[in-house]
């Protein structure tokens, strides 16, 4: 079987993704390849780590799951038309809000997830 993706990076939502991303720089060792108000992208033994800006977002209330815990799967394709029907095929759902389609595509798995198709930055 060949692979519709490629993992790309585990993508944590913050109200301060500056904030979030210094922890996590600390933390690990990554570097900055990217920081902005809105993204921060980390580097570190071969695995890329977004902090991405969520105005509303509420802390998950761990242990507990009235507010359950948010990430996410950035996957990194070649071509977002092909990935994204290819994903549907094996029973995502394409979500109703788009948005940034031309960049990446939101799609949910079975149990809900939201995951995100994209085309790394800098490549062709």
């Amino acid at each position: 079987m060949t692979a519709i993706a490629k993992f790309g990076a585990i993508a944590l939502d913050s109200a301060d993704p500056r904030g979030l991303g210094k922890f996590y720089r600390a933390l690990l060792d990554f570097e900055v390849r990217y920081e902005s108000d809105d993204l921060v992208v980390l580097q570190g033994g071969g695995v890329l780590l977004t902090v991405e800006r969520v105005e509303d977002h509420k802390r998950p209330d761990w242990p507990g799951n009235e507010v359950p815990k948010q990430m996410h799967l950035d996957l990194f394709v070649t071509d977002l038309d092909s990935a994204e029907q290819a994903a549907i095929d094996c029973g995502a759902i394409k979500a109703d809000f788009q948005p940034a389609p031309d960049r990446w595509r939101v799609l949910i798995d079975p149990s809900g997830h939201p995951f995100c198709l994209t085309i790394p930055a800098g490549a062709a």
